[in-house]
């Protein structure tokens, strides 16, 4: 799926689907993506009898960022519904998130959020003097991030 190319894609042509299928349409477009980071812990490891004064190190384990997304706030309730599930037991999903070309007719990159779960949900802030869009955010935790 990823397509090399000399110069970089832009970074505002991208697609969201919180695992309903659904990339269309207000409830499924978002302001911004942020968080989408995997890592792996290093284990220092000597044996008594090295040669080395020095550890080697070992991979452990793999871990996943939590990834944040925000959007206008517009009265949906799904997200909120999406955190009642995942607080009842629930709410397990696969999440994509596309980065689509300049015509925005073919993804280029594709993140997959296994076993994703919403762990967070934030509306406002409101501010009676400012004129900015009130913003609803969602901080959602995964098992695995996948890149294709």
């Amino acid at each position: 799926m990823a397509h090399m190319r000399e110069r970089p894609y832009v970074q505002f042509n991208f697609l969201v689907d919180l695992g309903n299928g659904n990339t269309e349409g207000p409830e499924a477009g978002f302001q911004e993506v942020s968080g989408l980071q995997s890592s792996v812990d290093t284990i220092e490891y000597r044996n008594g009898n090295s040669k080395l004064n020095a550890p080697i190190k070992l991979a452990g384990l793999s871990r996943t960022g939590n990834v944040t997304l925000k959007r206008g706030l517009m009265g949906a309730l799904s997200l909120h519904q999406w955190l009642e599930e995942t607080c009842s037991g629930g709410g397990l999903r696969t999440v994509t998130i596309s980065l689509q070309d300049e015509a925005r007719t073919n993804p280029v990159m594709q993140w997959r959020l296994i076993n994703a779960r919403i762990v967070k949900h934030t509306s406002g802030p409101f501010n009676a003097k400012g004129s900015d869009v009130a913003i609803e955010e969602i901080e959602i935790a995964c098992e695995r991030l996948e890149l294709e």
